[in-house]
């Protein structure tokens, strides 16, 4: 035998003992990975320049990045387990072991996994993985602590047991065949039983109430209709999601309840129910990501009911001395803005509906914040918990502290979608289409520059609030050759998106759109 078979031995182990722990905690309460638990606390972990990076460079793609470094690191882990144990069965084990109390300390660190199957799934997976390694390295003849006297070779000697009945080549493979596997099935069962939560349940049994304040009908003037342009409404399942869950919380709402704390006069909460009897509000609001980088498609634009803000800080009471609120969700993360930002005018939402339907898990299900006008980061908390105001001396909200600005208000930006970056045209008449927003300031112009030519205003969709994007459009006559295309927006008061390039960090990138297109 080779040392392969003790690495693949290893390996087979180590996804017995990961397929049993989702297993488990799939039919366990809590429904959450303890998997997942310690890629959430390897995020909380990470320097704020190394996230940042991550976000930047990979976008929405982040968490497949994450999930797939998190995968290469239990396979070189399993592989020297295995190999390790063939030598000294000891570390096997005490390497299982290893792994199994890292999962137990990030499951009971996870405000979202119960303590029982924080401890309790991990264990048995890694009981599994101990039994599973052990047998599998009797099958290939690689174990010294199994061998005939009871005598285990020197260090660095891996000693065959070729008469001994269970040791083939051929009973190897069947065994490390089957527990493969039976690992595919009891992972697949787990994550099944994982994602069919109570939440899932009630979410697809809930109406959202008719609202009292309901925003007007979309009239006709309000879109553009181009091919290739970004509808004026995003689609649920096309919205842009970024935040630090490595897997959506799924929360029963009838268990769930908001809690208004901190500096006010009366602390109190809403449960589901409640939130949903008082969401009379609709607001057509654009959301963007303060790492979207310029044209980037971090930007959504969506139809939120809810009740205002302001309405339920009023009920409380705000104390003179609260200067920031802060947004915390049910997994620790927090935002934080200004106190004025439920009070000036601006659509501020404790939303609980998105595009007419109750908000998807994605999204923030059952309840979160919609502020307009500012970044993510700083505003729009989902899965939220806990309404606190505070002081911004007295807490930093979660990006803060990882190097981004404390404040976060949206930039005027605009963006090309049509023609995309580095196409092929043909001479003559072409569409140049887009996007433009400056919440909550609204959208007064968009301009086009082609090379080095003047500034050609477009046609503009009617504004439907000055919270939403606004489609743009220019027939371009387009002649052979390379050609540069920009686009610059204005917000309500004529002020000019700026043209110099700055990336995402602190603060959220600037610049003009730019791309590059062939004609012929």
């Amino acid at each position: 035998m080779t040392r392969n078979l003790a690495g693949i031995s290893g390996v087979v182990a180590g996804a017995g003992a990961l397929a049993v722990t989702e297993l488990a905690a799939g039919v366990l309460p809590g429904g959450r990975s303890p998997f997942l638990a310690v890629g959430d606390a390897a995020i909380r972990l990470t320097p704020g320049p190394v996230v940042r990076f991550a976000i930047d460079t990979f976008a929405s793609a982040n968490r497949l990045v994450l999930f797939l470094a998190m995968g290469a690191v239990l396979l070189l882990l399993a592989l020297w387990i295995g190999t390790a144990a063939a030598r000294r069965p000891l570390i096997g084990d005490l390497g299982i072991c290893a792994v199994g109390a890292l999962g137990v300390v990030a499951g009971l660190a996870d405000p979202l996994l119960p303590s029982g199957t924080a401890i309790a799934a991990p264990v048995l997976g890694a009981a599994t993985g101990i039994v599973l390694l052990r047998r599998l390295l009797l099958a290939s003849g690689q174990t010294a602590a199994l061998a005939p006297d009871g005598q285990e070779p020197p260090p660095g000697q891996v000693t065959e047991y070729p008469t001994d009945p269970f040791r083939s080549r051929r009973t190897f493979l069947r065994l490390a065949a089957a527990g493969a596997g039976g690992a595919a099935i009891a992972a697949t069962t787990g994550r099944t039983l994982q994602l069919r939560t109570r939440a899932d349940e009630v979410r697809r049994a809930t109406s959202l109430p008719a609202p009292e304040n309901p925003v007007r009908p979309v009239p006709a003037s309000s879109r553009l209709e181009v091919p290739g342009l970004s509808p004026l409404v995003t689609p649920n399942d096309e919205f842009y999601r970024i935040d630090t869950a490595l897997g959506v919380p799924r929360i029963d709402p009838e268990g769930h309840v908001l809690r208004i704390t901190g500096m006010v006069d009366t602390p109190f909460e809403l449960d589901y129910e409640e939130l949903l009897a008082e969401a009379d509000t609709e607001a057509y609001v654009t959301l963007s990501c303060v790492s979207n980088e310029v044209g980037g498609d971090l930007v959504g634009h969506a139809r939120w009911q809810g009740i205002p803000l302001g309405r339920l800080l009023e009920r409380a009471g705000v104390q003179a001395d609260a200067t920031q609120i802060v947004g915390r969700s049910v997994d620790g993360w927090t935002s934080g803005f200004p106190v004025e930002a439920a009070f000036d005018g601006r659509d501020a939402l404790v939303a609980v509906g998105m595009n007419g339907e109750p908000l998807p898990e994605r999204h923030g299900f059952p309840v979160r914040l919609v502020i307009a006008g500012l970044y993510g980061y700083v505003s729009d908390t989902k899965w939220l918990s806990e309404i606190e105001l505070t002081t911004f001396e007295a807490h930093d909200a979660y990006w803060i502290p990882r190097g981004w600005s404390e404040e976060g208000p949206i930039k005027t930006q605009s963006r090309i979608d049509v023609p995309g970056a580095g196409s092929s045209l043909s001479a003559g008449a072409s569409a140049i289409a887009g996007v433009a927003w400056a919440d909550e300031r609204g959208v007064s112009a968009v301009e086009v520059q082609v090379d080095d030519g003047p500034w050609q205003p477009t046609e503009l969709s009617d504004e439907l609030s000055s919270s939403s994007w606004r489609q743009w459009h220019l027939t371009w006559e387009a002649t052979s050759g390379e050609h540069t295309l920009r686009a610059r927006a204005f917000d309500a008061d004529g002020v000019p998106q700026t043209d110099t390039l700055r990336p995402p960090a602190p603060d959220g990138a600037t610049g003009h759109h730019t791309l590059q297109v062939r004609v012929s």
